[in-house]
C-alpha cells in the first residue's frame, strides 16, 4: 500500500475523496445558481425567514440598518449638533441570499415626515462608523467577515446554513446574541444541515451511559476528525489541532470518569483514519519529574498497558488483520516517538507516521516538570503533518519553585493556544463542583463549524428531553454569556 504524505498529491486525492463524494451533489447544484457566488432560498424558505424576522426582530433589523448602512453614516451626521434631527423609526426585511439583505428602512428628518427609504445590505459588512458602541457580549470587537466555502464545510450545504451563520456574526456585532439561538434553530426547521444538533433523549447523567450513546459521540469525533485532517492537507486549517469530548464518562473531575470510554473512542477514530491509507500513532505521556518524585496523571494511569492489550481485531483472520504495528502503532510524547520515513541498516523499509493522537497531555501538581517542553520538541519533529490533543491540560500546575507558574508563562500560553479546537462537547452544571442536573452544553462539531451553547430541557409527563439552542457564534460562548442567555429562555 503507497505511503501517502501531505506533499503527495495521492493522499489528497485519496483522504478528500472520503468525505467529498457525499457532497457531489449539492456541489452540483450549487453551481447552477451560484455563478456570482450567491445563492437563493427557495421560494417558501424565503417568504418564512422574512415574515419570522419581521414579525420577532424588528428592532434587530433597526439596529442592522443604522450599523451597516449609509444610513448610520448620515443618522451621525445630521445629529451631531442637535440630538434627533435624524431618526430611524423601523425596518422590515423584504429579500435575503447568501450574499445580502434588503431593509425598507422609515426614517423620519425633524421638521418633516416619515418616508422609507430601502437599503442593501452585505451579509458580510463591517461597522460603516467607528463611533458605533458595540455590547458587552462582544467583547467590544468588531468581528472579522467569514470566509466561508460552502465545498470545503459539509453543513453549508444549503444556503439557508449560509445565511444563518453570517447573520449570526452580524447578532453578535448589535448586541444581539440571544438573537442568534433564535436563527439557528430556524435553520434546522427549514431543512438546513442538523450537524449541529444535538441528539435528543441522551441522558447523560445517567452512568454509564447506554451503549447508543457511546456510538453517537464516537461517530462523530471521527468524523470530525477525518474533516480535520483532509482539510489540514489541504492547508485550509493548521495542523495543531484539539479535540475536547468532555461529557460525564469523559469528564475526569468526575466519578463517572471511565477510561474505556477513552480508548474506545480513540480506538474507532484511529481505524477510521488508517481506512483513508493514513498511518497512526497514539501516544501517551510518560512518568515526568526527577527520581523519587516522579509520577503519572491519574487519569493516565495504566492506558498505554490497555492500549496494546484492547481488542483491535488486528489478529490473523480478524477484520482488521495486521493493523496494528502497521499502521497504528503507540509511543510516548516526545521527539523521539515521531517516526519518519527510512531504511534500516537490514534494508527494511519503514513508513513514517501520517497522523498524531496524544492522549490527555497534562502537567502535574507537585511534579517538578511539565509536560509542556516534551510536547514542544514532539510538535517540532512533526513538522506539518497533522498532532491531534485529545482531551488537553495545558495550564500551568502549582510546582516546586514555580516553575510552572512563573518562568516562560506566556512563551507556554501561547503554544497551548496554537492548537485550534475541532471538536468539542461540554456540559454546562451549575457550578463547578456540582454535576447535577445537567443544564446544557456547549458544542462545536468539527474543525470549520460554528460554537453552539443549549440549554437542556425536560419534557411534560416525563417524556424525554431535548436541547435547545440558545447562542452561536464565531468563538466558544463564556459562561456569563451562557447564562444571559438561559435566563432569556
Amino acid at each position: 500500500m503507497t505511503l501517502l504524505t501531505k506533499s503527495s498529491p495521492n493522499r489528497k486525492n485519496s483522504i478528500a475523496s472520503a468525505t467529498t463524494s457525499s457532497s457531489a451533489a449539492f456541489v452540483s447544484e450549487a453551481k447552477n445558481n451560484d455563478k456570482q457566488g450567491r445563492r437563493f432560498l427557495d421560494e417558501k424558505q424565503l417568504d418564512f425567514v422574512l415574515g419570522y424576522l419581521n414579525k420577532h426582530h424588528g428592532d434587530l433589523l433597526t439596529k442592522l440598518s443604522e450599523t451597516f448602512s449609509e444610513m448610520g453614516v448620515e443618522k451621525a451626521k445630521k445629529n451631531a449638533w442637535s440630538g434627533g434631527s435624524y431618526q430611524i423609526l423601523s425596518a422590515k426585511i423584504v429579500n435575503i441570499d447568501t450574499r445580502s439583505f434588503d431593509l425598507d428602512t422609515e426614517i423620519k428628518l425633524r421638521g418633516s415626515g416619515s418616508k422609507t427609504k430601502t437599503v442593501s445590505i452585505d451579509l458580510d459588512a463591517m461597522p460603516v462608523t467607528k463611533r458605533r458602541k458595540f455590547g458587552a457580549h462582544s467583547g467590544g470587537d468588531i468581528l472579522p467577515p467569514l470566509t466561508l466555502d460552502h465545498h470545503d464545510i459539509h453543513h453549508l450545504e444549503q444556503p439557508i446554513d449560509e445565511i444563518v451563520r453570517k447573520m449570526c456574526r452580524l447578532c453578535w456585532m448589535v448586541d444581539e446574541p440571544d438573537v442568534t439561538g433564535k436563527l439557528f434553530q430556524l435553520g434546522l426547521q427549514l431543512g438546513g444541515s442538523s450537524i449541529g444538533k444535538i441528539k435528543d433523549n441522551m441522558y447523560l447523567n445517567q452512568c454509564p451511559h447506554n451503549r447508543y450513546i457511546r456510538k453517537y459521540f464516537y461517530g462523530m469525533v471521527a468524523d470530525a476528525v477525518l474533516e480535520a485532517v483532509v482539510l489540514c492537507s489541504k492547508g485550509k486549517i493548521s495542523n495543531r489541532m484539539k479535540l475536547m469530548a468532555l461529557f460525564p464518562e469523559l469528564n475526569p473531575s468526575m466519578d463517572s470518569y471511565r477510561i474505556g470510554t477513552i480508548l474506545e473512542m480513540v480506538r474507532v477514530l484511529a481505524i477510521q483514519l488508517t481506512e483513508q491509507n493514513l498511518r497512526v500513532r497514539i501516544c501517551v505521556q510518560q512518568s515526568m519529574g526527577q527520581g523519587i518524585f516522579t509520577g503519572l496523571p491519574k487519569a493516565l494511569g495504566g492506558v498505554m498497558k490497555l492500549l496494546q492489550i484492547m481488542d483491535w481485531q488486528s489478529g490473523p483472520g480478524e477484520e482488521n488483520e495486521g493493523m496494528v504495528g502497521n499502521y497504528i502503532n503507540f509511543g510516548h510524547i516526545g521527539a523521539d516517538h515521531v517516526v519518519d520515513a527510512h531504511v534500516r541498516d537490514d534494508g527494511t523499509k519503514v513508513e513514517q507516521d501520517d497522523v498524531f493522537i496524544l492522549i490527555a497531555p497534562q502537567s502535574m501538581v507537585g511534579v517538578d516538570s511539565s509536560v509542556m517542553g516534551y510536547l514542544e520538541e514532539m510538535v517540532e519533529a512533526v513538522g506539518d503533518r497533522p498532532i491531534i490533543l485529545f482531551n488537553p491540560d495545558l495550564t500551568d500546575k502549582v510546582s516546586p519553585q514555580g516553575q510552572q507558574n512563573v518562568r516562560g508563562r506566556k512563551h507556554r500560553i501561547d503554544f497551548a493556544d496554537s492548537f485550534k479546537t475541532i471538536w468539542h462537547f461540554q456540559n454546562i452544571y451549575v457550578s463547578g463542583t456540582s454535576y447535577f442536573p445537567i443544564l446544557g452544553a456547549i458544542f462545536k462539531p468539527g474543525p470549520l463549524q460554528m460554537w453552539s451553547s443549549y440549554q437542556r430541557r425536560d419534557l411534560s409527563n416525563n417524556e424525554g428531553e431535548v436541547y435547545v439552542p440558545v447562542l452561536a457564534g464565531e468563538e466558544k460562548p463564556q459562561g456569563d454569556q451562557i447564562l444571559q442567555s438561559f435566563d432569556h429562555y
